[in-house]
């Protein structure tokens, strides 16, 4: 590569959050609350009612709305079904279509009650799943700025130095969606989450559940509640020692600072793997509490991941289009590009490997996670379920293909626009079918809090961006991160 000359950067540079930009966020935040104050009154007035009948009809697949996420009764049919979608209905599948129908008859019925007694559905289920899904969403987006930091201190990675600081401020939005998913939790988790009532592991209760009453050791309200502050407790901890001593290294040379860091992030990534597995379950799959996949806890991962790695690169794009981090060159940008496009793919990867399985298999307590959002609740999220995949997989497979367009800065743009709103998507269908059933839509609500987050997210983190100078001015390996070249 020859000898670099040295860049001469400014390594003091302060963003600066002006009045202007200021009166922008909270314009959109102000749009926003209105928004979904209207969405909000609409769905008390019932003027957004969803026209939805609880048992799919004539669908091949007969789904009842059930509550206990045990929805599907193995039709009649299901042999003529399988024969129809190509299977030869043979005489093991009729065999195996009447155990799997024993087995759902018998889930349905013990929730039938259940369904009578607990879920009659009301529009503030609606909403607390939309706060439900946006806050999930922006603590993923927050906590894999902090993740992004600590791998790449522990693979000593130089390329991203330049731009360390960035993900380093996303972080700072925990606090916020740690207590609205405490107070959303507090005050819907009987709406949103079936094992919270007691009766199901009570043996004496005509409610008692088999499954959920086996898992009861796990999913109960307090030890739920403990992992919840525990590890949000933990990530902020680790994301302000991290920065203290990324902050604290600004007036001190030498890389002592640098090396505490390598040692905190590996912490932080034992901490990481453990603790986004367990909310992976808590706050997502235990809203389909007969359900479990072991995959759960990576597919959020990848899901969170591009939708993070697409927020890192926003904000390095617009920080470069205002005059900030001139430094950053297009190879550090290439970088970046090439994550979204290598994890949409893995991503892509583990949907694929979990639906296959299911579908091989064909047991019906299994597969009826599948059969509620392709085609379940009278096709309520059919188009969901394959446009999630369009947009998370084919389109930055194909956008995101060549060299170019991952050097290019309007093609990084709308390739990150596109998969942050995408994996926004694939949180939704993870949340609403399980605890909404057929009763979700997209209106004022929906748009109002997505918009709500999304400005509340950009003034967090643009107010900590202001608070410190924006390169990490004695990191080590700043100068490698200066002449990236690839």
């Amino acid at each position: 590569m020859g000898h670099h000359h040295h860049i001469e950067i400014n390594r003091d540079e302060r963003f600066e959050l002006s009045a202007e930009g200021k009166k922008r966020i909270f314009l959109a935040l102000a749009i926003g609350l209105v928004m979904t104050c209207i969405g909000i009154f609409m769905l008390a007035m019932g003027y957004d009612k969803v026209e939805h009948h609880g048992a799919s009809h004539g669908t091949k697949h007969e789904v009842h709305a059930t509550a206990g996420g045990h929805e599907a009764v193995a039709h009649e049919g299901t042999a003529n079904a399988m024969a129809e979608s190509g299977l030869e209905g043979r005489a093991s599948h009729e065999a195996a279509a009447e155990g799997h129908k024993e087995v759902a008859k018998e889930g349905l019925n013990k929730h039938a009650e259940v369904a009578a007694s607990h879920h009659e559905f009301h529009w503030t289920t609606r909403l607390l799943a939309d706060l439900w899904h946006n806050a999930v969403f922006f603590t993923g987006l927050a906590l894999i700025g902090t993740f992004f930091v600590a791998f790449n201190y522990v693979a000593y990675a130089g390329w991203s130095a330049g731009i360390i600081r960035v993900p380093m401020a996303m972080g700072s939005f925990l606090p916020i969606t740690g207590a609205i998913l405490l107070i959303v939790f507090l005050l819907g988790q009987h709406d949103l989450f079936h094992w919270t009532h007691s009766e199901l592991s009570d043996k004496a209760s005509p409610h008692y559940d088999k499954i959920i009453a086996g898992k009861g050791w796990y999913l109960s309200v307090p030890f739920f509640l403990i992992r919840m502050v525990l590890f949000f407790g933990l990530w902020i901890l680790y994301r302000m020692i991290i920065l203290r001593n990324s902050l604290a290294e600004d007036s001190e040379p030498g890389s002592a600072r640098w090396k505490k860091n390598v040692y905190f992030s590996a912490g932080f990534l034992v901490i990481f793997a453990v603790s986004e597995s367990m909310i992976s379950w808590d706050w997502l799959m235990s809203i389909d509490a007969h359900w479990f996949s072991t995959l759960y806890g990576w597919y959020c991962f990848a899901s969170w991941f591009v939708s993070g790695l697409s927020v890192i690169t926003l904000t390095v794009l617009y920080l470069k289009k205002r005059g900030y981090l001139a430094h950053v060159n297009t190879s550090v940008l290439h970088d970046l590009g090439k994550f979204m496009f290598a994890f949409s793919i893995f991503w892509t990867y583990l949907w694929v490997a979990q639906f296959l399985l299911y579908y091989y298999a064909n047991i019906s307590e299994e597969t009826i996670y599948f059969i509620q959002r392709r085609d379940g609740f009278d096709n309520h999220y059919t188009f969901l379920f394959f446009f999630n995949l369009a947009i998370n997989f084919v389109f930055p497979f194909l956008f995101f293909m060549t060299r170019d367009a991952k050097r290019k800065e309007l093609f990084l743009q709308i390739g990150a626009i596109g998969l942050l709103a995408g994996h926004w998507l694939d949180f939704y269908l993870l949340i609403m079918p399980g605890a909404t059933k057929g009763n979700s839509s997209f209106g004022f609500t929906e748009f109002g809090l997505c918009l709500t987050f999304v400005s509340l997210f950009i003034y967090v983190v643009s107010n900590t961006l202001s608070k410190h100078p924006l390169i990490a001015k004695n990191h080590p390996m700043l100068e490698e991160s200066l002449h990236h070249d690839i």
